[in-house]
């Protein structure tokens, strides 16, 4: 007969050569396969998991990272607080010096200047009770008896004082 109508002979014998084929396959070549494939499914689900595993790392890695930039930038701030602190504190104890300087220079120009003028009062007072003694010793010298010349001559020395 003929391909297209086949005989019984010869669906047996093919039959019979497929269940050799599919036997030895199955024993031989199809564990190994499944064994491959079952290898390979479980090093992508490894790989698979290693890249989560590496994706977590990575998040966690920057989220660290942006934790320590934020206490960097905290300490950076807390720096710039602590010196700006100490600077206004220079500031505040240099003014405080230059005030209490100021206090102290003004009060030794005040106690230097009450003594100028004590020691020119102590002086005018010894000229004042030196012309006195002066204009007494003249009064004395002149034998003066009239009343209006003892005031005339008092009148020029008085006259002569106010012209030094």
């Amino acid at each position: 007969m003929g391909l297209v109508s086949p005989d019984y002979g010869t669906i047996f014998w093919m039959v019979l050569a497929f269940s050799v084929v599919f036997f030895i396959l199955r024993k031989y070549a199809w564990g190994p396969v499944l064994k491959m494939l079952k290898e390979r499914e479980q090093s992508i689900e490894k790989a698979l998991q290693s890249a989560n595993e590496a994706r977590e790392g990575l998040s966690r890695l920057k989220s660290d990272h942006e934790k320590m930039l934020q206490e960097a930038h905290a300490e950076h701030d807390q720096l710039i607080g602590e010196a700006r602190q100490i600077r206004e504190q220079l500031i505040s104890k240099a003014r405080d010096e230059a005030v209490q300087e100021t206090a102290r220079v003004f009060e030794h120009a005040q106690r230097q200047i009450e003594n100028e003028k004590l020691a020119a009062i102590n002086e005018i007072r010894k000229q004042v009770a030196s012309l006195s003694v002066d204009i007494a010793e003249k009064i004395l010298k002149r034998e003066l008896s009239d009343r209006t010349q003892q005031e005339t001559l008092i009148k020029e020395q008085l006259s002569d004082l106010k012209l030094n």
